[in-house]
């Protein structure tokens, strides 16, 4: 049974050197354009895995500064009816009554009316236009150490398709305790991130801590905060640009960083680990964070 977000493909698998061939049929990951539109103006295009788009729609728009919690938004929907040529592959988001959101935040910010989220900064005029939405995060609680250690083991748990293709990328928040609050796959892992965000903002786990619209309504659910960040790949600067806007103290990558994100972490207050393997990792910013037992 082909799992959600895989497709079958013919390919012929070739034993060694000796031209002694086989066929079969190979698990890939499933590729394929999202328009994301606010008030039906088309704000992004980005190549992702379907599926969570909704998720996906919402975590781009909060880490571009459009919604500041999930108050803003009156709802989220595919365009288009079921059946039709590229139905799924454009999603609408419309503001809550009394809510306007400004997309030019987005084109203020990057070159054309049009970008990918799959790789944000490269369609940026400055770096100072991504700091500029960045404040300090929180010191939060001090985080153990083991933690930080088994992340990434915790992030490789829920890759159930990238163990069928080996071709999709994934991102996880976890709570300070150890669990998974949300974790999603696709094939860029600018979207992983967007989509967990996204989750967390529909479960009132994240929100700006200027969103006063927040802070009207006490009795709504409110989930779990996030601690952590956890990504596959490597930690760039949109990374940490997504996790500063939601809060995360902590972002944790099975590979290394870029400059950029470390500076940013440096300069926003989050703990960047690279490298979390095996038990071990490096820490490139703020690790009076951490500490070997709980206090």
């Amino acid at each position: 049974m082909i799992a959600k977000g895989i497709v079958g493909r013919p390919v012929t698998h070739f034993l060694g050197g000796g031209g002694e061939a086989a066929e079969q049929v190979d698990s890939v990951a499933v590729e394929e354009p999202l328009e994301i539109r606010v008030a039906t103006e088309p704000v992004a295009i980005t190549m992702r895995t379907p599926g969570d788009d909704a998720q996906l729609a919402l975590g781009f728009l909060f880490a571009e500064g459009i919604i500041r919690s999930i108050d803003d938004v009156g709802a989220v929907a595919h365009c288009g009816r079921p059946g039709d040529e590229g139905f799924g592959n454009v999603i609408d988001v419309t503001a809550a009554p009394g809510v306007s959101l400004d997309v030019e935040k987005v084109q203020a910010t990057r070159r054309g009316t049009l970008t990918t989220s799959a790789c944000g900064v490269c369609g940026r005029r400055s770096v100072d236009d991504l700091l500029s939405l960045c404040g300090q995060v929180p010191p939060g609680p001090p985080l153990q150490l083991h933690l930080v250690a088994s992340a990434t083991e915790r992030l490789r748990q829920a890759q159930q398709n990238f163990a069928r293709t080996g071709g999709v990328h994934a991102a996880a928040a976890l709570d300070a305790q150890g669990s998974v609050l949300a974790a999603y796959e696709d094939v860029g892992r600018h979207n992983a991130v967007d989509k967990v965000v996204g989750a967390l903002l529909q479960t009132r786990s994240v929100s700006a801590e200027s969103a006063l619209r927040s802070a009207t309504r006490p009795s709504a659910e409110v989930g779990s905060k996030p601690a952590l960040l956890v990504v596959s790949g490597r930690a760039s600067f949109e990374i940490l640009q997504k996790a500063t806007m939601a809060r995360i103290a902590l972002v944790a990558s099975v590979s290394a960083p870029s400059s950029l994100a470390i500076d940013l972490a440096q300069r926003c207050g989050i703990t960047l680990a690279g490298f979390v393997r095996d038990g071990g990792f490096n820490v490139y910013s703020h690790p009076e964070r951490l500490v070997a037992e709980a206090r």
